[in-house]
């Protein structure tokens, strides 16, 4: 049960930083947004590319740090895991717990039925996550957060 909390809790946090990213509006996030609406953003003039890429550095950090510190610390520190597997699966199933609220409510829901992502002037340009781009995602989320897992355990599992 504590692993889904943990696993709601990144999910939380996924979601507050989109929540404060868009609250101007979802340009603040176009980061997010394929290279194609990205370049039509800026040409509109609603933002710059020096602008897009400190958003991006910055959503980056606030988005990944915690994944490669307060997860594995919550799952060696206050889980108490012990050894590769234990933690392996643990921190494989928070990433999962995230990822998943990441492509079902986020991209599908939020970015695909509704309103609050959309860019006037790039309608043109929807959906705004491509087939290529909702693969890699789903490929990231299935294959590439049980593979950080298994390196964050064995880094654990090395310095022990």
């Amino acid at each position: 049960m504590l692993i889904v909390l943990e696993g709601l809790a990144l999910s939380f946090w996924l979601l507050l930083i989109c929540v404060v990213g868009i609250a101007n509006g979802p340009v603040g996030l176009v980061v997010f947004y394929e290279q194609d609406v990205q370049e039509r953003v800026v040409k509109l003039g609603l933002t710059t590319a020096e602008k897009i890429k400190k958003t991006s550095l910055l959503t980056s950090a606030l988005l990944f740090l915690p994944m490669l510190t307060a997860v594995p610390a919550l799952v060696y520190l206050f889980n108490g895991a012990s050894g590769f597997m234990d933690g392996f699966l643990q921190m494989t199933a928070i990433y999962l717990i995230a990822g998943l609220f990441d492509r079902l409510f986020i991209d599908e829901w939020w970015v695909g039925h509704t309103k609050a992502w959309v860019i006037p002037g790039t309608e043109d340009l929807m959906p705004y996550i491509s087939m290529k781009t909702r693969v890699l995602k789903w490929l990231g989320t299935l294959v590439g957060f049980p593979l950080l897992a298994a390196i964050i355990a064995g880094i654990v599992q090395w310095v022990r």
